[in-house]
C-alpha cells in the first residue's frame, strides 16, 4: 500500500507541470486538473486533514477557483517547482512543506530576459495590482461560504435522519472551507513580503522613479489584505496546521477548533 502510494505520488510529480492555467491564474477546466483535485482530496483524508465527501456548492467551487492565484508562485519558475506548488494547492502534498523563501519572486523577476529595467518595475506593479483587485472578490465569496456553513451547522440538530458520518462530513466541510480561507490569508502575507523584497532590491540594483508606482501598488495590496482578517480568528492558520501552533493548541483536533 505504501509503495503504491509512493509510486502514484512520484507519477504526479512528474506530470504536475501539465496543469493548465485559465483566466486570472485560476485552474482551466481539464481532465488533468480534475484528476489532481480529486487525488488531493484523497491525500488530505489520508493525512487526517479536513476533507469532506460532500459535493461542492457553487460558492465553494468558486472559492477554490479564486484561491488558485494566491496559492501558486507569484512569478513563473521552473516547471518542477510550479508542479510542486500545484500539488500543494490541491493538497496532494501538505501545505506546511511549502517554500517561504522571501527572495524567490525577485530571483524569478530578474532571471527573465528584459531590455529595460523599467519593465521589471512594471511587471512587479502589475502582479501586485492583480492580487489587490482579486482580494475583494475572494473575500465576498468567502463570506457567502461562511454564511452557508453557519446555516449548515445550525440545521444539524433539526435533521433527525442524519447519522454520525453525515454529521462528521458536514463538520469536515466547514473546517475544510475555513482552512482554505486561512491558507489564502497566510499566503497573501507571504506574497506581500516577496513583492516588498523585490522592490527594495530593484531599487538598489536598477534605481528608477518607477519604484514610486510599485510602492503605491504594494500599499494598496496591504490595505486590501486587511479585508481577510475579519473572516477568521487570528489563530486560524495555526489551528489548521499551516504554521507552528503554540503548545496548548497543538493537540486540538481541527473540527473542534471553530
Amino acid at each position: 500500500m505504501v509503495r503504491t502510494a509512493s509510486t502514484a505520488a512520484s507519477l504526479l510529480l512528474l506530470l504536475g507541470a501539465c496543469a493548465q492555467e485559465g483566466d486570472f491564474g485560476r485552474p482551466a477546466p481539464s481532465a488533468w486538473n480534475s484528476l489532481v483535485a480529486t487525488t488531493g482530496t484523497v491525500a488530505a483524508r489520508y493525512r487526517n486533514a479536513p476533507a469532506s465527501y460532500f459535493p461542492f456548492t457553487d460558492d465553494e467551487r468558486t472559492l477554490r477557483d479564486r484561491s488558485w492565484r494566491f496559492l501558486m508562485p507569484a512569478a513563473e519558475r521552473e516547471a518542477f517547482t510550479d508542479a510542486l506548488a500545484n500539488l500543494t494547492r490541491t493538497r496532494v502534498l501538505p501545505p506546511n512543506w511549502r517554500d517561504d523563501d522571501v527572495t524567490t519572486y525577485h530571483a524569478a523577476l530578474i532571471a527573465e530576459p528584459f531590455r529595460s529595467p523599467v519593465s521589471r518595475y512594471r511587471r512587479l506593479s502589475d502582479d501586485i495590482t492583480v492580487d489587490a483587485r482579486l482580494i475583494p472578490l475572494f473575500v465576498a465569496t468567502a463570506a457567502r461560504v461562511a454564511e452557508a456553513d453557519s446555516l449548515r451547522l445550525r440545521s444539524l440538530p433539526f435533521v433527525k435522519t442524519l447519522d454520525d458520518e453525515n454529521i462528521r462530513q458536514a463538520a469536515m466541510r466547514v473546517a475544510e472551507n475555513r482552512c482554505l480561507v486561512a491558507w489564502v490569508r497566510l499566503e497573501t502575507g507571504v506574497r506581500s513580503e516577496r513583492y516588498r523584497y523585490a522592490l527594495q532590491h530593484l531599487l538598489i540594483e536598477v534605481p528608477s522613479t518607477e519604484a514610486v508606482s510599485a510602492e503605491r501598488s504594494l500599499a494598496a495590496l496591504d490595505g486590501r489584505r486587511a479585508m481577510l482578517d475579519p473572516l477568521l480568528p487570528l489563530e486560524a492558520e495555526a489551528r489548521c496546521g499551516l504554521v507552528e501552533a503554540p503548545a496548548p493548541q497543538a493537540a486540538l483536533p481541527i473540527v473542534a477548533k471553530y
